[in-house]
């Protein structure tokens, strides 16, 4: 049973947008003759076009239902992963990690670790990052299937195939690319089609002073609640939000994370390609402005008597479902032929953050495991075949993912783990990569495989209730009850232990194994890489200046909801 009836303006919108989408991929298919253009979108892209893009593939289920629903749960500390959670990192992205990427002139970031080390730690990341890259597909899959099912009442498996079929079929034909262009499109789409949720909301409630007041303080603030942690709805303190987020989940996500950084990848130079994160950090400190507040008046509504509002149940646990908050509010808000608009938001948003993950998944199994292990002396056009069969068995596999994400209650918290498993490690492998020219080989690989392990085990320690109330506080360095230690507070602990073990195992190993030859570091190491001098360049186009900006910015934010 549908929540709203369509009229056939919505349904005019909704399938338009589907035409379109699938006719950039035949059009763009007669630009994608070379693994070059197929995979990396001919490195011809502007500063702009790469960074709207770098953000529309992160604006998928994690941004748009997913922290809808987790702010309901959490409250204003979900800004937290907007603001301390990502523009540091997207800024050190642009200005210190960006020249050793693009000067190496890599297609993934798998890639880079065999330049910088060896064959091993490139299948180990490639590996770990096909896994991560189709599970993450899987959920922006079933959140689309929730849309659909939620707001038209579609069946379940038809959704999911459809949204599959669609990506499927313009990334296959045009690479990279359909990809891009497509995400400009979708940024519009999400911005324009979601704003009036939040705008609509804050006016039913009064105001956003009515919207803010009457929270639990535990909800309400970002950072006076941190001083210990059964003071906030996540159960942290500001020593893992800081650390935890701020650095290791954060950092690992924004710098390590080939969904987002192959769009960099795709500038035209490398100042185009140090713009491009810095350009998309503006963007990203906005979206609260939009997926917070809606959480906030979804949650407000569900608290007053006679709104008609109430969530629906989860499939599973039957609990209120946090993640068909966002759909509610639009069938609530939107009038018919406006709804349409909402809806193709949605689907332009969930259809992003899959298309980054396949168009990433085709890219590293091509290079980074296909060309490796099978094929070493693959031809240009035989990588492109081979780039459209992954995407084909990509689409499948992230079918199948996505009825696992089902089990999830708060999508958010799935999410964050499976970062903390694969993103945290790696990031310190890459870190200490990049500056320390000590880092060899094997302290890198066995770094990377200890991190992994000891996130993992810290993962199930957790979920089968093997570790002791002890253990636990020690883990996570809380003394609050185990029961009021939140599941992304327990995300947060694996990630810094993660990092940390592999960053002081690459140390150790490093020092009693042979590091690379000076010689094989240029454009790879600090000190070994030639950066472009800004000199001469206007001072809106320094990235530098920019940077400083944009973090003007996110200062400001952060004290004025302090």
């Amino acid at each position: 049973m549908s929540v709203i009836q369509l009229s056939w303006v919505d349904w005019s919108i909704i399938a338009l947008y589907f035409v379109f989408i699938i006719g950039i991929g035949f059009y763009l298919k007669r630009f994608t003759g070379t693994g070059e253009d197929f995979f990396l979108a001919g490195r011809k892209n502007s500063s702009w076009v790469a960074g709207l893009a770098f953000l529309s593939a992160n604006l998928g289920a994690l941004e748009i239902l997913g922290w809808t629903g987790g702010t309901m749960k959490y409250g204003m500390f979900v800004s937290h992963w907007y603001w301390i959670g990502a523009i540091p990192a997207m800024l050190f992205l642009g200005l210190y990690m960006m020249p050793f990427y693009y000067s190496s002139k890599i297609h993934s970031v798998p890639g880079y670790l065999k330049l910088r080390f060896d064959e091993r730690s490139r299948l180990l990341n490639a590996f770990s990052f096909g896994i991560m890259t189709l599970l993450m597909s899987g959920i922006n899959l079933y959140l689309m299937a929730l849309v659909l099912r939620t707001i038209l009442g579609w069946d379940w498996h038809l959704s999911m195939w459809i949204s599959a079929l669609a990506v499927g079929c313009y990334i296959m034909l045009g690479g990279l690319m359909s990809a891009i262009f497509t995400e400009i499109v979708q940024f519009f789409l999400i911005w324009f089609g979601l704003f009036l949720v939040a705008i609509l909301g804050v006016v039913e409630m009064g105001g956003i002073n009515q919207v803010l007041t009457g929270l639990p303080d535990a909800m309400s603030k970002l950072w006076s609640t941190t001083g210990s942690a059964a003071n906030n709805a996540m159960g942290v303190t500001w020593a893992y939000i800081v650390f935890g987020l701020g650095w290791v989940l954060s950092f690992g996500y924004w710098t390590t994370d080939f969904l987002v950084v192959q769009r960099a990848f795709s500038s035209k130079d490398l100042r185009s390609a140090r713009m491009t994160p810095i350009i998309a950090s503006f963007f990203k400190m906005a979206l609260p402005f939009i997926i917070v507040i809606a959480g906030l008046v979804a949650y407000k509504l569900t608290q007053m008597a006679g709104t008609d509002f109430k969530l629906l149940a989860h499939p599973v646990t039957g609990e209120p479902w946090n993640d068909t908050a966002l759909p509610l509010l639009i069938a609530r808000y939107y009038p018919q032929g406006l709804v349409g608009l909402g809806i193709t938001a949605l689907l332009a948003g969930f259809m992003a953050g899959q298309a980054g993950n396949v168009s990433a998944f085709n890219t590293v199994w091509t290079y980074d495991i296909y060309r490796v292990l099978f094929n070493k002396n693959a031809s240009d056009a035989h990588l492109v075949w081979m780039g459209r069969i992954a995407t084909v068995a990509g689409i499948f596999l992230s079918v199948a993912t996505a009825y696992l994400a089902m089990q999830f209650n708060t999508i958010m918290d799935y999410i964050q783990a499976i970062f903390s498993w694969v993103n945290a490690p790696l990031f310190a492998t890459m870190l200490l990569g990049m500056f320390w020219k000590r880092t060899s080989p094997s302290g890198a690989f066995w770094g990377l495989i200890l991190g992994m392990v000891t996130s993992f085990t810290i993962f199930l320690g957790f979920k089968m209730d093997f570790l002791s109330a002890g253990m636990v506080n020690l883990i996570t360095f809380s003394n609050a009850p185990v029961t009021a230690i939140s599941d992304m507070s327990r995300n947060l602990s694996q990630a810094a232990w993660a990092w940390s073990v592999c960053a002081i195992a690459t140390v150790i190993i490093s020092f009693f194994t042979k590091p690379k030859p000076d010689a094989e570091l240029v454009g790879l190491v600090k000190g070994f890489t030639t950066v472009e001098h800004e000199g001469a360049m206007a001072w809106h186009s320094k990235p530098r200046n920019i940077a400083i900006i944009a973090a003007v910015v996110f200062v400001i934010l952060n004290i004025y909801f302090w």
